[in-house]
């Protein structure tokens, strides 16, 4: 009987697998440099892995955002899991564990740049209901989530990810 996948923080000795499953999950290594950057600038606020039989097999990411200059919250992303364990739970539990260790450490607000409709099953909304508004100008794929009420404030405003995300655009 196999063990199930386990989702845990990220260990030194992971970073080169997590840099592979990047590379492997998109078209280019952007993402791939963008983390390495992050953690290199002590920016990577929380790095979960999913591993399996010893093999790492998701990764995700979240990092600080601010909204009118005010660092307000974590921006999740980039989220990989290995091509053949795509659509078995995987990506699901690292976003729902990422989540909960942002709730348990008081983060108010979590944006993420991706599917809506994948998202919503999180509690993603369209960040525009809150009046947030960000620099990619991603429409309706900029959604946001409000752990802590009264996080967002009236009127919203301008998030921005971190610096090492500006050398991406």
């Amino acid at each position: 009987m196999r063990a199930p996948v386990l989702v845990r923080k990220e260990y030194p000795a992971d970073i080169a697998a997590i840099r592979e499953l990047l590379v492997a999950a998109f078209p280019s290594p952007a993402e791939a440099e963008l983390v390495d950057e992050l953690r290199a600038s002590a920016h990577l606020s929380i790095s979960l892995v999913a591993v399996d039989d010893g093999v790492v097999i998701g990764h995700v990411a979240f990092s600080p955002i601010s909204v009118d200059g005010v660092t307000l919250g974590l921006g999740l992303g980039p989220l990989a899991v290995r091509a053949e364990r795509r659509r078995q739970g995987v990506a699901e539990r690292l976003v729902r564990e990422g989540l909960e260790l942002c709730r348990n450490a008081n983060v108010g607000l979590v944006v993420v740049l991706g599917d809506p409709r994948y998202y919503a099953r999180f509690g993603f909304e369209a960040a525009r209901r809150h009046e947030l508004r960000d620099e990619f100008q991603a429409g309706d794929a900029f959604q946001a989530v409000e752990l802590v009420n009264g996080t967002i404030r009236p009127g919203g405003g301008l998030v921005r990810y971190c610096s090492e995300f500006a050398k991406r655009c």
